[in-house]
């Protein structure tokens, strides 16, 4: 049977993996997206270059230097051991804590390019009326930014149900536990169950498609954030 409990397990654990890591994403995101567009602090660069460094990094480097940070020896390792939660490789929290550093620029630049695209006069005009800089944010900024934060949780949604080598390295491959769909898929064709690999392929195909034309359709309205 195609749809049997272990498809729908990987299913449910991928869109559960997405769903939390997007939600971690735009509240780390958000205020890291708003600095970088408004700085001109000297390691304005740097940070972004490091930000961004999980677009142009293979994602078995990344999840090597994750699961070290992260093992029983590693800085984070060791500090989750004393905090009485274990170490974070192979568990669901690994994953979680691995994906939001993958996806990271996803979510960053989209938020950086919108912050960027919103005239200072607006911004100026609000501090004029003595609002804070919270009441700004919340009252002008976020409004203002509706489109950006929309393709930064698209973005970061369809990233991490695509994510294959870094969940490998620090969620292994674990039934139930850590093997979302894409690794599910490479347990199937390497056991040569085509027909439920192509049933879980075809799921993440359909998926990748509407994700395009949810961008497309964004993009048709507000071109500024795909710079």
């Amino acid at each position: 049977m195609v749809w049997d409990s272990i498809v729908l397990n990987a299913l449910w654990l991928t869109f559960e993996l997405a769903g939390l890591t997007t939600l971690c994403l735009l509240l780390v995101a958000t205020p890291i997206a708003w600095w970088l567009s408004r700085t001109h602090n000297k390691w304005r660069h740097p940070i972004k270059a490091l930000v961004t460094l999980p677009l142009v990094l293979p994602p078995t480097v990344l999840g090597f230097y994750l699961l070290i940070l992260m093992g029983p020896n590693g800085p984070i390792g060791v500090l989750t051991q004393a905090i009485g939660i274990g170490t974070l490789p192979f568990t669901f929290s690994g994953l979680l804590v691995a994906s939001v550093f993958y996806s990271l620029p996803f979510a960053v630049q989209p938020l950086q390019n919108t912050f960027e695209a919103i005239p200072p006069s607006t911004l100026e005009s609000a501090y004029t009326l003595r609002a804070s800089p919270w009441d700004t944010f919340f009252s002008v900024v976020l409004p203002l930014s509706r489109q950006g934060f929309f393709l930064a949780t698209v973005l970061s949604f369809a990233h991490t149900v695509g994510e294959f080598g870094i969940v490998l390295m620090i969620g292994g491959n674990i039934p139930g536990k850590t093997q979302v769909v894409s690794t599910q898929i490479y347990s199937f064709v390497e056991s040569m169950d085509y027909s439920r690999a192509n049933a879980l392929a075809s799921v993440l195909l359909v998926f990748s498609f509407l994700v395009l034309l949810a961008m497309s359709w964004l993009g048709r309205d507000n071109k500024s954030i795909f710079r």
